[in-house]
């Protein structure tokens, strides 16, 4: 038997394990798993508090179990979708109704009640915002991924693991002005990756921030958005400001130059970790070297 309906029955636990696997995006991994180094580093006062049983049990939720979680509710959701999505060719996993994947998100949604008790009070809402925004954002009725601007402004969920992190460490909210910037940055991240889903998403009727936008102004809004966050960390701190103005300057190379959105896409995982390794580096020399 070959069709795709009784393929999932017919998997077996290792195939489901590397499904699971390719579906949590591992290129993306640090895109959630990130954010709680960069929280920690800056909430840090000694070399105890990065080993602190908070910051490793947030760092192990969002490397892996997160992003099944994530990714997996957008999969079941955009099934149909997606069968137009020349991603899911090669790159990313194509979601074909298999029974266990729905399982697995439900698993991977309850996992923080295991470690719930390590976190302080403060982090629990930065947790609960993750969970909440990230069915909201591509389950109904809320589906905020078709309800520009919602698809963009909801995608700071990508920031509240660094918040939770920060919370959980340091006892008390990060400052305003980096979640502002955070939230900003990841605004443009997440419109900046629809750019390529353009057509593929008008082919179905989906609405997005991009295809209201158009190619051009799409990358003027990340730019927009991407300056906007470097003013935040640079109210912060000016060599805060300075690193974040990589985005800008890249969204604007990238529009004025001849290189393919769907190629320079692809670059961006590699460009966000040498940003956040240089980001964490940074906090641990303040808690290294005072």
């Amino acid at each position: 038997m070959t069709s795709d309906s009784t393929a999932p029955t017919e998997a077996s636990v290792g195939e489901q394990l590397s499904y699971l696997l390719t579906l949590s995006r591992p290129r993306f991994w640090l895109y959630l798993a990130g954010p709680v180094l960069v929280g920690v580093a800056y909430a840090a006062d000694t070399v105890g508090d990065l080993f602190a049983p908070a910051a490793i049990a947030l760092f192990a939720y969002f490397l892996l179990p997160a992003n099944v979680f994530l990714y997996g509710i957008n999969d079941i959701y955009d099934r149909e979708i997606d069968t137009a999505n020349p991603k899911k060719e090669d790159r990313e996993a194509r979601y074909r109704g298999q029974g266990y994947v729905p399982v697995a998100v439900g698993l991977c949604s309850a996992v923080p009640v295991l470690f719930a008790p390590v976190l302080s009070r403060g982090a629990l809402p930065w947790l609960i915002a993750f969970l909440v925004l990230g069915a909201a954002y591509s389950a109904p009725p809320a589906r905020f991924k078709t309800r520009p601007p919602l698809d963009s402004v909801s995608n700071g969920l990508y920031i509240t693991p660094g918040a939770a992190a920060y919370a959980a460490v340091a006892g008390v909210q990060p400052p305003l002005l980096a979640v502002a910037g955070g939230w900003l940055w990841a605004m443009g991240m997440h419109t900046f990756s629809a750019i390529p889903d353009i057509e593929p998403d008008r082919e179905t009727g989906i609405r997005t921030t991009a295809t209201v936008l158009g190619d051009r102004r799409t990358y003027a809004y990340c730019g927009a958005c991407w300056l906007a966050s470097a003013a935040a960390f640079g109210a912060i701190d000016g060599r805060l400001g300075a690193l974040m103005l990589v985005y800008p300057a890249l969204v604007a190379a990238i529009a004025t130059a001849s290189v393919a959105v769907d190629r320079a896409y692809w670059w961006f995982p590699a460009i966000n970790t040498v940003v956040g390794a240089v980001l964490t580096m940074g906090g641990l020399w303040r808690v290294l070297y005072g």
